[in-house]
């Protein structure tokens, strides 16, 4: 590859750059930028990336730009040069290159539109081989990048390809629950998911809170009654706004978002079909699956039928009455919860055990603080046929369940039933088998190595999809931007999956951040373990007569490293704020000595942490008497 040798840009002071063909600047201007004129001087740099294979922007006395030009110069690369100490809004421009790609200093340098970096980070991805990969990109496709799924990671790790100046495509298409329900871009999370959860859950506790505010010296005589259609109106607007904010989102980025289903038909290859049956065909260097999961259904009659799953609850348009609640996922240990919250007859069915994967202790005492507030446990049973006896809004249903354990079978009656039994990955019909990427039989998950490729190079994954990976939101957010910036930014770094926090919200909150007791025991034997714990009673509850013995806390040390905290576990008010910070000190290798070392703000449930003396080898007693 030939280098053209070209002299300075005019003017020029200092000695010269090393021969390369000058990039011509922006329209010339002075001074600090309007927003208009800022955002006009970013389309113009965007547009210099995106119509070259190499671009520096340097100055001419900078010893680190010069080492930069003069490796593409070894290399015999032709390369456009902006020297920014030699054009008048030379500040201007490193500006914008700042919001652009959050580096401040020179030299930047894009290969192919990505970001590779500065000067270290160059020479880096020289050393690593990925300089000569991005040198050799075949610039055919229609697109750098696609994403197949509009969710939470699809969407992260969209975006900061197109801010690494990569031309993106989203391919996102719901396809209708058994019920009808659909919904707009944006996942599970913010449709169907995290978002009207815990809106809902918070409607719970407005409901508790309203209880308690007798003792607290409110009164007041006229019967307060809960509006379900009003809650869910509120709700479906507020996340009609955040499905509306993603897609501005996307075209602020100049992504293009095309509200059809992905289907690989031949490598490097898909096939798009919107809900008009209309197809179309793109093809992309890269690809990345982030297509989520959706409710399984338990294959008896009646229950494609009959039943809603959480795809249908969060936008039900008709309070649902009484419930039944098959499964014992956090899933459906939340909607119980809430639902029960707003006044509804809950039943849960439980075929084993609740909260599979968590601490079972935890899960146990979840359940028992349920149970007082009257939600009813079905345990070791499992339903093996839904029949209408009444249709409407919401009708009634019959349930028959038969025992795990013997011949015994029970049958209820109930105006809803409500699915919570497992996801299925989204999977099956992406063609993926047509290009050889290799799925798991038995999950339908997508096994990846540590950077989240999959057994075909140019084809990545994120989220729900992933074999062996936490399910949850911030996790895919993280992992899809980290994707991005290795793919297309030059940089190396891997998403952390380990001491990933995360809460069950409950009326009782459960959160929870590294090993359950029950894996900490596997992993490190039970003997090297310290198990600190505790009872506690929120100052809240004091007034308002709740039960002085149910809020839990507890911390699991390994002796063999200094009592290093490699299980936190709290359930009580609050417990997700209380959990995102010890999660922080935790990767900051928390110890018990430093939890003891700190001082609790008093009073707050928090504190509790920092007070911690009884183990479990103790047997010492642990129910609270006082606040």
């Amino acid at each position: 590859m030939s280098l053209r040798r070209l002299g300075n840009v005019r003017g020029a002071a200092g000695p010269p750059s090393p021969p390369g063909r000058r990039a011509r600047p922006p329209a010339p201007g002075a001074g600090r930028l309007s927003g208009a004129a800022r955002e006009e001087l970013r389309r113009r740099l965007l547009g210099l990336i995106e119509g070259h294979r190499v671009v520096i922007f340097s100055k001419t006395y900078c010893p680190h730009s010069t080492r930069v030009k003069e490796l593409f110069s070894s290399l015999g690369v032709d390369c456009n040069i902006l020297e920014l100490d030699q054009v008048d809004e030379g500040a201007s421009v490193q500006e914008a290159l700042s919001e652009i790609t959050s580096q401040r200093t020179v030299p930047s340098v894009f290969v192919n539109r990505v970001h590779v970096g500065g000067c270290d980070h160059t020479f880096q991805a020289h050393q690593s081989g990925l300089l000569q990969q991005l040198l050799q990109q075949d610039p055919a496709y229609d697109y750098d990048l696609i994403v197949i799924g509009g969710g939470s990671g699809g969407l992260s790790c969209a975006q900061e390809a197109a801010v690494l100046g990569r031309k993106v495509m989203v391919l996102d298409f719901v396809v209708p629950s058994p019920r009808g329900t659909a919904w707009g871009l944006g996942g599970t999370c913010v449709n169907v998911g995290c978002i009207p959860k815990k809106l809902m859950h918070q409607a719970a506790l407005l409901g508790q809170a309203l209880t308690d505010s007798r003792k607290f010296g409110w009164e007041y005589s006229q019967q307060v009654r809960h509006s379900w259609a009003t809650m869910t109106e509120a709700i479906q607007s507020h996340i009609g706004s955040l499905s509306w904010s993603h897609r501005l989102a996307l075209r602020e980025k100049a992504v293009t978002y095309v509200n059809s289903y992905g289907e690989f038909v031949e490598h490097h290859k898909v096939k798009a079909t919107n809900e008009k049956g209309q197809e179309a065909l793109y093809t992309a260097a890269k690809f990345v699956i982030a297509t989520g999961e959706r409710p399984r259904y338990l294959g008896i009659p009646g229950d494609r039928e009959y039943c809603v799953t959480s795809d249908d609850l969060f936008s039900l348009p008709y309070c649902p009455g009484e419930t039944l609640v098959v499964g014992a996922s956090y899933v459906a240990l939340e909607c119980a919860g809430f639902l029960a919250g707003l006044g509804l007859e809950v039943t849960v069915m439980v075929r084993s055990v609740l909260l599979r994967g968590f601490d079972q202790e935890m899960a146990e005492k979840v359940g028992a603080s349920m149970q007082q507030l009257g939600v009813r446990f079905l345990r070791k049973f499992v339903p093996v046929e839904v029949q209408q006896l009444e249709r409407g809004l919401p009708g009634r249903l019959k349930v028959v369940a038969k025992s795990t354990e013997g011949t015994e079978t029970i049958e209820g009656i109930y105006n809803t039933v409500l699915l919570a039994i497992g996801r299925d990955s989204c999977t099956k019909k992406l063609g993926l088998e047509k290009i050889g990427v290799n799925v798991s039989e038995k999950t339908g998950k997508i096994p990846v190595n540590d950077e989240e490729q999959t057994s075909v190079p140019y084809v990545y994954a994120v989220g729900d999809v992933l074999e062996g990976k936490p399910q949850l939101t911030p996790v895919a957010v993280q992992a899809g931007k980290l994707l991005a910036r290795r793919l297309f930014g030059g940089r190396s770094e891997k998403c952390d999956y380990v001491n990933v926090p995360t809460v069950v919200f409950t009326p009782l909150e459960y959160g929870c951040c590294g090993y359950s007791e029950e894996k900490a025991g596997e992993v490190y034997q039970a003997e090297n373990l310290n198990v600190y714990h505790t009872l506690f009673w929120p100052l809240e509850w004091t007034v308002a007569g709740r039960d002085n013995n149910t809020c839990y806390a507890k911390i699991i040390c390994n002796k063999l490293d200094n009592d290093r905290v490699i299980g936190f576990h709290v359930l009580g008010p609050n417990a997700g704020e209380i959990t995102q910070g010890f999660a922080a000190a935790m990767k900051c290798g928390l110890t018990k000595q430093l939890l003891d070392d700190t001082i609790g703000i008093h009073p707050t449930c928090g504190e509790v942490f920092t007070t911690l003396e009884i183990t479990k080898a103790s047997g010492l007693d642990i129910t609270q008497k006082g606040c």
